[in-house]
């Protein structure tokens, strides 16, 4: 399996705008309560008439007969910022 350095990482443009997107996501997440460690994190990409936006989502680790409470994320890669923040039922 091939390595990569911190420096071709930081040439990837697509690595390091799902990477601030994850930090932005990870700090809002906090904020509201949920703790990014514990949790099954998922990441896809919405496009938007502004550009791509990245949707998050914080699920419970162990799901098995729980339903809801994830906490979902949806942050802007243009404007770098958290567009959206939905808690599930």
């Amino acid at each position: 399996m091939a390595s990569v350095s911190f420096e071709e990482l930081q040439q990837d443009n697509l690595a390091m705008s799902v990477a601030r997107a994850l930090a932005l996501a990870n700090e809002a997440a906090v904020t509201r309560g949920t703790d990014p460690s514990a949790s099954l994190i998922s990441i896809s990409e919405e496009s938007s008439a502004n550009g791509r936006l990245w949707r998050i989502n914080y699920g419970p680790r162990n799901c098995v007969s729980r339903r809801g409470g994830d906490l979902i994320v949806i942050v802007d890669d243009r404007a770098q910022s958290v567009q959206k923040v939905i808690r599930g039922q």
